[in-house]
């Protein structure tokens, strides 16, 4: 008779709870949505609303910065080239309008912000012209994490729902990648049970 020595028994994995889930969606966000100041604006209600990573800002600005000196060295280089001034016309409005989005893009971020509810998500975006859509998790069709390569040096991605209905679709941009990653196996987990009727 051989003696085999004790193996340590493996532990059990132990589904995360809501509050570590909670803790991943807040992870690296900012604190609170910024509301219009106007009375007509859409009320956020009750609930937790979890927003965007931080690092969305960054890349935003970052990709906002190169659209910004590329078209300046581009309009540059063509009138060093062909001596006229005509391009200054476009390429000034293209860099107005590109300067506007670097200055919003912080208080812009922080308009977004999305709820997960008992029987749908809610997400809401915007300042001047707000948006906020109501998913219903038994509507859910596709769960999809897309990331480009700025997203993934800065550790963000963006989720996108689809639905039946193209109009009532989603995408949350500048998750962090294990906010993205717990979201959708969440909601892949209800809207399996919603469709279910379980």
């Amino acid at each position: 008779m051989t003696n085999t020595p004790d193996l340590p028994e493996r532990p059990t994995p132990v589904p995360p709870s809501a509050e570590s889930a909670a803790s991943v969606l807040d992870d690296a966000t900012y604190d609170r949505i910024l509301e219009p100041r106007g009375s007509g604006r859409l009320p956020l209600g009750d609930g937790t609303w979890h927003q965007l990573a931080r690092a969305y800002v960054r890349v935003q600005l970052i990709s906002q910065g190169a659209v910004f000196l590329l078209v300046l060295a581009a309009a540059i280089v063509a009138q060093l080239i062909t001596g006229v001034t005509w391009q200054w016309i476009p390429v000034g409005v293209i860099l107005l309008v590109t300067a506007i989005g670097i200055v919003i893009t912080p208080r812009q971020a922080r308009s977004f912000g999305y709820q997960l509810r008992r029987d749908d998500l809610v997400f809401r975006r915007g300042i001047l012209w707000q948006r906020v859509v109501a998913v219903p998790y038994g509507r859910m069709q596709l769960v999809d994490i897309t990331h480009g390569p700025l997203d993934r040096g800065f550790g963000i991605a963006q989720l996108k729902l689809v639905t039946a209905a193209a109009s009532s679709g989603v995408t949350i941009p500048g998750l962090t990648q294990r906010a993205a990653e717990q979201l959708r196996d969440t909601l892949i987990d209800v809207a399996e049970t919603r469709r279910t009727g379980l």
